[in-house]
């Protein structure tokens, strides 16, 4: 059997993913991360459904996920004030699909990392890309040259993913009509302790900001404040502006925010790829995760769909590829696999962010809280189920 290689730029989950799989396939498998420190930042990530199904395809055991994730469910819709709008059934009545698994992202992170290294992958930190050539599915090898401590690299592959995010230097390359859009929104997000906090995810609309927060250990609670606001705009006292923001909602809202300390509180604003790639291959390049199809982040699919990736990777091209089949009719495969759900997902994000941030005050906020208190609990269940219920291609 040929000796295949892989490169795969950026060492984020769905990098990770993606080595984990190219690697269990038989792939020599390097991942370039641009970082100094192989470590990841960020705060809680909630794993729908079709997370698991993906972690479990790309090789984690159940005793596995739950060393990192906590298993919680979606209680629903409040409003500002805490009643509800439109609430998901509980106790045994709970369906598969409005069951969330919270996770630190550090924790789900470091994870993948020690299995990608431990199946072999080769992950170099501090290792930007600085060009790409993409070759031809059946001709040239692909060509990614980056550097480590002030030297140039050169290697040649049979195939490149690319899984640098949102900022992805191969997008802005291969793709460069094909630019991140500022959401309008910003989002505070942190993790703190627990302190009897509700052991589920609730989601809290008011005008023109969301409020979510949710369990990721026994120990600890994520919450986010997902809201309006400029562009690069900066406060003097992030924690301040917080409370002040959310002045006068539910209790248990302004709670979190006061049990927050400025060391524990982050803030980011918040981009997408309108449409995500027009096509997500490029000769021998692949793109995966943010990279080709950052979506906002109100579906909470983002981590999701990611691992997603990095399994139909592992099942349609990797494998087969190895088996001896075309690798251009294998990554045309995944493209048309791939796409079609990945823009259906984004499609709900901005659907998401029209009913929930985007909704001002006064008449309309009276407005979509009233519609969305007529809104059968079985609607919630039905509507889903489409988007967590994923089985891994073949």
């Amino acid at each position: 059997m040929r000796e295949l290689n892989a490169t795969v730029v950026g060492g984020g989950l769905a990098g990770l993913a993606s080595a984990i799989t190219l690697t269990r396939a038989g792939w020599r498998t390097t991942v370039l991360e641009s970082r100094q420190q192989t470590g990841e930042e960020g705060a809680g990530v909630g794993l729908p459904r079709n997370g698991i199904t993906a972690l479990r395809s790309i090789g984690f055991s159940d005793a596995e996920i739950d060393d990192f994730c906590y298993r919680t469910f979606h209680v629903g819709y409040r409003d500002l004030k805490g009643h509800s709008l439109l609430r998901g059934p509980t106790g045994d009545d709970i369906p598969p699909s409005l069951y969330v698994w919270g996770v630190h992202r550090q924790r789900i992170h470091a994870a993948l990392l020690a299995k990608a290294v431990e199946l072999g992958a080769e992950v170099i930190a501090g290792a930007p890309v600085t060009g790409v050539r993409p070759g031809a599915p059946d001709g040239d090898l692909a060509t990614v040259t980056w550097e480590k401590e002030g030297t140039a690299h050169q290697v040649e592959s049979h195939l490149v993913i690319a899984a640098d995010g949102m900022w992805s230097v191969v997008r802005r390359e291969l793709f460069p009509a094909a630019k991140p859009r500022y959401s309008g929104h910003t989002s505070w997000r942190a993790i703190i302790p627990r302190n009897g906090y509700e052991d589920a995810l609730s989601a809290y609309l008011g005008p023109n900001a969301d409020f979510g927060t949710m369990p990721i250990s026994e120990s600890e609670q994520y919450w986010y404040g997902y809201f309006r606001h400029p562009e690069k705009a900066t406060f003097d006292d992030e924690v301040a502006a917080a409370r002040a923001r959310f002045f006068g909602w539910a209790p248990e809202v302004v709670e979190q925010i006061e049990d927050t300390k400025p060391e524990q509180l982050m803030r980011h604003d918040v981009y997408h790829l309108p449409g995500g790639l027009p096509n997500y291959v490029k000769g021998r390049v692949l793109m995966v995760g943010d990279a080709a199809h950052a979506a906002l982040p109100t579906m909470g699919a983002g981590a999701s769909t990611s691992l997603e990736d990095g399994a139909s990777l592992g099942t349609l091209v990797a494998q087969r590829v190895v088996r001896g089949n075309s690798l251009g009719n294998a990554l045309a495969k995944f493209d048309r696999v791939r796409r079609p759900r990945c823009r259906a997902l984004a499609r709900q994000a901005r659907i998401n962010q029209w009913l929930g941030a985007d909704v001002g005050g006064g008449p309309r906020q009276s407005l979509r809280n009233t519609a969305m208190r007529l809104i059968p609990t079985g609607a919630l269940i039905k509507g889903s189920a489409p988007l967590v219920r994923w089985t891994p291609p073949n």
